[in-house]
């Protein structure tokens, strides 16, 4: 895996992964962002709620369990000085389908968190990273 990221100007910069996809970041407004991008920070936030997602819906799949959507939505705190790692993650996951066993659910979390989600894992080695789920019950379409 590589990737590229390229200096566009002030605080702004486009990174370029190995798949072939590019995306612009940009720098904070105090320091000289102009809003054109997600901040680098929330890129990891975005790649540890793709990754434990990935595996979760995988997961829940392998066990047959009827999902119908997911969303998790991803709380941080960080550190008050340099450099603000982050301190306290919490992920929490709303999963909706027909008929989704809470055990399945808590055990998809689980081993996303302890096994699977490199993002998470390597993560939790600077921040407490919580994790937890609630069930929507829907029909599938």
């Amino acid at each position: 895996m590589k990737t590229r990221i390229k200096w566009v100007e002030g605080v702004t910069f486009m990174g370029e992964t190995s798949s072939g996809h590019a995306i612009i970041m940009d720098g904070a407004a105090d320091h000289g962002g102009r809003n054109l991008g997600p901040r680098p920070m929330e890129m990891l936030l975005l790649g540890l709620g793709g990754c434990t997602s990935f595996d979760v819906l995988m997961i829940l799949k392998k066990s047959r369990q009827a999902v119908d959507d997911c969303v998790v939505e991803i709380n941080v705190e960080r550190a008050e000085n340099e450099p603000k790692v982050f301190t306290h993650i919490h992920v929490h996951f709303i999963i909706s389908g027909k008929n989704l066993k809470e055990k399945q659910v808590e055990r998809a979390v689980s081993l996303s968190a302890e096994k699977y989600c490199s993002a998470s894992i390597m993560l939790s080695k600077t921040a407490d990273i919580t994790h937890d789920f609630e069930i929507i019950e829907t029909s599938l379409k």
